[in-house]
């Protein structure tokens, strides 16, 4: 069935001609119409274009146009991610009817690349969540389970990925919301090095900490996507000068003599026996591979959730400030004067975890309190930074547990926020130095529900975690039981 095969395989079917774009589209929109009512994983989706659009492939590669990298492959995109025509909303009534005029650098590639953009993906709220819960269009749920969350906030194009809606995706990763997702979802996730994909046309959270990442099924995918989106772009100017690179070529390295770092910090308390197990089992395989483990230490680690929850609600604070209903998007229309249509747009506009964390920006930042909060912040970014540099010069990467429990019933933790903002506690301090970082699945609970391996590396060494993880995929050639979303 077209809709089970890798992203590679459907390529190399449209590049022969043995498999038409049509033909994938109407796979995948088949697929999308059937799942949608129990996943709720796309939030646009044009059929009429979408077809159109790959019909337009198909006449191009009919007359001979050289077949791009991604020739015809259907691409997930997350709706925070700007799309010339499409509207994107990130799942903020804010932006419910904003139809942007340009293309963001990333989409811009996929359809250099030959890709054909399937449809835009929930999320939490400007990305800021855990779950996927705080959409303003409804949540996501698991394609494991439907009871459970996807996790977030790129919670819609890992959702899509499990459920085989799509065959690839993009999402964006702020404190790990790539990766977290991916480990919920049983897929693969990644984090660039910041400064390795443009943000150019990503609606802007945390500017110091998004990146746009690829997910994929599998790693080989996620590799191609990411040589696909990543090298420098002046349209972003934190954009890193350098080319992409063949990731896919340096896929068959070998593994034997890397030495893996163990951070003890986590596997310390909090972390679940569900996950631990097959984290640590997969450890094994690496060490059977030839691979040394070793343990480290990464002292300050305690650190970095709070200094996250800091420096990522003061930069949101001051990005969403444009949202004012004057320019574009929602606008109250019973207001008085300009005071009370700024406070009516707002409050009405954006949901209660984008608001909550707004304040908590503003309130760092205020006078009295910046030296205490965002200096004391950003002071902890350069330890966390120096404590990673000195880990990377006794080993080659690191690896541990992506979160620290498997995917939690849909509700269970909204009513308690910190409790939500522990689920990235092995994710943010990639975001918070710079650092690429990989999730990939590495088993399942008894309960069948995915787990995942987290790789640090240092600044662009994604070649490297792919390899390993490439490496480690083949050797525990894991067999998924049938999804909850098969089961419907």
């Amino acid at each position: 069935m077209i809709h089970l095969m890798p992203a590679t395989q459907l390529r190399e079917a449209v590049a022969s001609r043995r498999l038409s774009v049509t033909e994938l589209a109407r796979a995948f929109l088949g697929r999308i119409e059937a799942c949608e009512p129990h996943l709720k994983a796309f939030l646009t989706v044009q059929p009429e274009r979408v077809l159109r659009e790959a019909g337009e492939i198909d006449e191009a590669l009919g007359k001979g146009e050289k077949a791009g990298p991604l020739a015809g492959v259907p691409v997930a995109v997350k709706d925070n991610i700007i799309t010339r025509g499409i509207r994107t909303s990130c799942a903020s009534k804010i932006l419910h009817d904003f139809v942007p005029p340009y293309e963001s650098t990333v989409v811009k590639k996929l359809r250099q690349a030959g890709a054909l953009v399937l449809g835009k993906t929930n999320l939490d709220e400007f990305g800021m969540g855990s779950s996927t819960e705080n959409s303003a269009y409804g949540p996501t749920r698991n394609p494991w389970d439907l009871e459970r969350v996807p996790g977030g906030s790129s919670g819609g194009s890992a959702a899509a990925l499990a459920a085989r809606e799509a065959p690839l995706a993009l999402g964006t990763d702020t404190g790990g919301s790539v990766r977290q997702p991916a480990a919920f979802c049983g897929v693969v996730g990644i984090k660039p090095t910041y400064g390795r994909v443009s943000r150019y046309g990503l609606v802007a959270f945390g500017s110091s900490l998004d990146q746009i990442g690829p997910l994929a099924r599998n790693v080989r995918d996620a590799a191609l996507l990411l040589q696909c989106i990543a090298g420098h772009d002046p349209c972003d100017s934190t954009s890193a000068a350098r080319p992409s690179q063949d990731f896919i070529s340096e896929l068959g390295g070998p593994v034997r003599g890397l030495r893996v770092g163990m951070p003890r910090q986590w596997f310390e308390k909090g972390l679940s026996e569900e996950v631990r197990k097959p984290v640590e089992a997969a450890l094994q395989r690496l060490e059977s591979m030839g691979c040394r483990l070793e343990e480290v230490d990464l002292p300050h680690t305690r650190y970095g959730l709070a200094a996250y929850y800091i420096v990522a609600p003061a930069e949101a604070s001051s990005n969403l400030a444009r949202y004012d209903g004057v320019r574009y998007g929602y606008r109250n229309s019973s207001h008085q004067d300009l005071l009370e249509m700024y406070r009516a747009t707002r409050s009405q506009g954006f949901g209660a975890e984008v608001k909550r964390r707004i304040m908590v920006g503003t309130f760092v930042l205020s006078s009295g309190y910046i030296e205490a909060y965002y200096k004391k912040a950003a002071q902890a970014r350069q330890i966390l930074s120096e404590d990673f540099r000195k880990a990377f010069q006794k080993v080659d990467l690191l690896a541990g547990p992506t979160t620290p429990t498997p995917p939690f019933r849909l509700g269970e933790k909204t009513a308690n926020p910190l409790e939500m903002y522990l689920s990235d506690v092995y994710t943010v301090t990639a975001n918070l130095v710079g650092l690429p970082a990989l999730s990939m699945p590495c088993g399942f609970t008894p309960e069948n529900l995915p787990v995942g391996l987290q790789l640090h590396g240092p600044h662009f060494s994604e070649a490297l975690l792919l390899r390993v993880a490439n490496t480690l995929e083949d050797d525990l050639s894991l067999q998924p039981p049938q999804s909850a979303i098969d089961r419907n």
